[in-house]
C-alpha cells in the first residue's frame, strides 16, 4: 500500500514550528500517550468512526471515503500505533488521524474538518469512567448477595451489640448484616443516580462554544450509546462526574473500614467471634501461638487511599477556569483509575471474607448469657407493670444488677427478694414480678423476641428484612441493565 507521507514536524500547527522536547515527551506526553493507549483507544477509535459517518451524512465526504477511513480505523491497535514527538506531537488523536491518513489512497481534505480534541476527550474520558463505574456496581451487587446470604445463615445467632465501644444489647449476627446491606444497597442507589446524571455525551462541543457545521449531536450520542448531549461548555470544562465517582467510592469505602473495624475487634483474641481459614490468615515470625487476619488490616488500610484520590481530583479543580483544561482533565484526572482499581480491591477481598467467615456462635451466645443485657427490659418492666416512674426504674434496675454483680450470681441465677428490697427502699411497694418474669427477662432468646419494632432485631423482622433487600437487589441490577442498554 502506498503511504501518504501528509505529517510532517511543521504541518501539524503554523503556531508552533518545534516538535516537543525530550523532557516533555518522556516526564508528560509519552506517559499520557500509553495511558490513552491501554485505557481509552477503544473509545477513540468508535468517537472517530461516529463522526466519520457523520462527515458522510453531511455530504462532506463520500460513501466509499468513509468504508475506507473506518475501515482503517479498525486496524488501529495498541501495537501499531506509538508516541512520536516529530510525527503525532505525542498525542494519541493525532496519532491515530495520521494513521488513517498516511494510509488513505486518495486524500480526503474534508476529514476532521470543523473538529476539536477537546470534545473528543471528554467524550472518551466519560465512556471509559461509565464502564468502570458500571463494573464496580456490579461488584457491589455481588458483595450484597453475599452479605445477604451471611445475614440469612445467620438470622438467630446471638451476639453482644455496642455502643460507645461497651456491651450494650444483645442483636444477631442476622441483624448486623442487614445494617451492612443496608448501607451498600444505599451507596449503589447513588451510582445508579450518578450514571444516569453523568451519561450526557460531550461530542459535537467543539473546543468549548459548538460546532459550525450542522452535526446531529442526538444521533451521535445515541450511537456512543448516551442518553442525551450536554451544554458546549459544560461537556469540555466540567469534571463532575469524576468528583461524583470519587465521592460515592470514597463514602463506600469509609463505611466499609467501619464494618471491618468491627471485624477487626471480633476476631480479636478477646473476642474470637470467628475465625477465617488458614488459607487467609496471617502468622506471626515470633509467637507461634498467634493466628492473624492481616487481610482486614489490608482492606481498611486501603480504603483510606479512596479518600486520597478524592481529595486529589478534589483539589486540583479548586480555583480553575471554568474551561477546557489539561490540568483538570488529565493531570487532575491522574489518580481516576488507582482509584477505581483500589476501590474494586476493597470490594473483592471484603467479599472474600464475608463469604468464608464462621462465626463461633457457643462462645457468642455465652457472653450475651452471661452480661445482664435485659437491664433495660427490666427497668421497662417495673413501670409498665409496677408502676415505677421510669427515672427510677431505670435507678432500681441498675443498683439489681450492681446487687447481682457483687454476689457472683450469672443473670438467670435471678434474685427477687433483692429486687423487692429496692423497690421498698426507694419508696415503692414490692415489685408485683415473678420469678419466672424476671428469669425471662434476662433469657438471651427472649431478649430478640422481646423487639417488637419493625426494622428491630427480632428474628422475624429481621427476615422480612432480607427478604426486602433481596427484592430491592433485584431491581438494582435490573436498573443497571437498563441504564447499559439505553
Amino acid at each position: 500500500m502506498k503511504v501518504n507521507n501528509l505529517f510532517h514536524e511543521e504541518t501539524l500547527s503554523g503556531r508552533i514550528s518545534a516538535s516537543p522536547s525530550k523532557l516533555l515527551h518522556e516526564e508528560i506526553l509519552k506517559p499520557q500517550f500509553d495511558y490513552e493507549l491501554k485505557h481509552l483507544l477503544p473509545y477513540y477509535i468508535l468517537i472517530e468512526e461516529v463522526m466519520t459517518i457523520e462527515y458522510e451524512r453531511l455530504g462532506l465526504i463520500s460513501k466509499e471515503s468513509m468504508v475506507e477511513i473506518v475501515n482503517l480505523l479498525n486496524q488501529i491497535t495498541k501495537e501499531n500505533i506509538t508516541a512520536d514527538p516529530k510525527s503525532n506531537m505525542s498525542d494519541i488523536c493525532f496519532a491515530i488521524e495520521q494513521y488513517v491518513e498516511s494510509r488513505l489512497k486518495h486524500p480526503v481534505p474534508n476529514w476532521h474538518v470543523d473538529r476539536s480534541r477537546n470534545d473528543v476527550q471528554a467524550t472518551a474520558q466519560i465512556m471509559f469512567a461509565r464502564e468502570n463505574l458500571v463494573t464496580i456496581m456490579e461488584e457491589l451487587t455481588e458483595l450484597i448477595e453475599e452479605v445477604l446470604t451471611l445475614s440469612n445463615a445467620n438470622l438467630s445467632v446471638p451476639m453482644p451489640g455496642y455502643t460507645h465501644y461497651q456491651s450494650a444489647q444483645i442483636i444477631t449476627v442476622g441483624f448486623y448484616f442487614t445494617a451492612v446491606s443496608e448501607v451498600l444497597q444505599k451507596s449503589l442507589n447513588r451510582m445508579i443516580k450518578i450514571y444516569d446524571e453523568i451519561n450526557k455525551c460531550p461530542l459535537g462541543s467543539g473546543a468549548m462554544s459548538g460546532m459550525e457545521l450542522e452535526w446531529n449531536r442526538a444521533e451521535m450520542a445515541i450511537k456512543l450509546g448516551f442518553q442525551d448531549s450536554s451544554h458546549a461548555l459544560v461537556s469540555v470544562a466540567s469534571k463532575d462526574w469524576m468528583l461524583q465517582i470519587a465521592a460515592e467510592c470514597s463514602n463506600l469505602a469509609t463505611a466499609i473500614s467501619r464494618f471491618i473495624t468491627d471485624l477487626i475487634t471480633w476476631g480479636s483474641s478477646e473476642y474470637k467471634f470467628f475465625v477465617l481459614p488458614d488459607e487467609m490468615s496471617g502468622i506471626s515470625s515470633a509467637m507461634p501461638q498467634k493466628k492473624n487476619y492481616p487481610i482486614l488490616e489490608r482492606i481498611r488500610g486501603r480504603s483510606v487511599h479512596i479518600n486520597s484520590y478524592y481529595f486529589d481530583m478534589l483539589n486540583a479543580q479548586r480555583n480553575t477556569p471554568f474551561t477546557n483544561l489539561v490540568e483538570t482533565a488529565k493531570e487532575g484526572g491522574s489518580n481516576f483509575y488507582p482509584m477505581i482499581t483500589c476501590i474494586k480491591s476493597v470490594l473483592t477481598l471484603y467479599e472474600a471474607v464475608i463469604k468464608e467467615m464462621k462465626f463461633n456462635k457457643e462462645h457468642m451466645y455465652e457472653m450475651c448469657a452471661n452480661d445482664f443485657f435485659g437491664g433495660f427490659s427490666l427497668a421497662n418492666l417495673l413501670t409498665l407493670q409496677c408502676s415505677i416512674p421510669y427515672r427510677q426504674s431505670q435507678i432500681i434496675s441498675g443498683k439489681y444488677i450492681v446487687a447481682m454483680n457483687e454476689q457472683n450470681r450469672k443473670p438467670i441465677e435471678v434474685d427477687l427478694s433483692c429486687l423487692n428490697e429496692l423497690c421498698v427502699e426507694y419508696g415503692y411497694k414490692t415489685s408485683s414480678l415473678t420469678e419466672d418474669q424476671l428469669i425471662e427477662i434476662f433469657s438471651v432468646t427472649e431478649s430478640l423476641s422481646r423487639k417488637k419494632t419493625q426494622g428491630s432485631t427480632n428474628p422475624l423482622e429481621t427476615k422480612q428484612l432480607i427478604d426486602q433487600q433481596k427484592a430491592i437487589l433485584r431491581e438494582q441490577k435490573k436498573q443497571i441493565t437498563d441504564l447499559i442498554r439505553k
